[in-house]
């Protein structure tokens, strides 16, 4: 039972890994990581 539940939870945070991964690439590939970010009010 241990076994089978650590199996998923590594599989589950590799998916997040890879997902993360993905979305970085797309975001640097947007171009986006360029432009200036935008600060909210309540940042000071």
């Amino acid at each position: 039972m241990y076994l089978k539940m650590f199996r998923a939870n590594e599989e589950a945070v590799n998916l997040l890994i890879k997902a993360q991964r993905e979305c970085e690439e797309l975001y640097i590939s947007s171009g986006e990581a360029e432009s200036e970010p935008e600060h909210s009010e309540t940042e000071q």
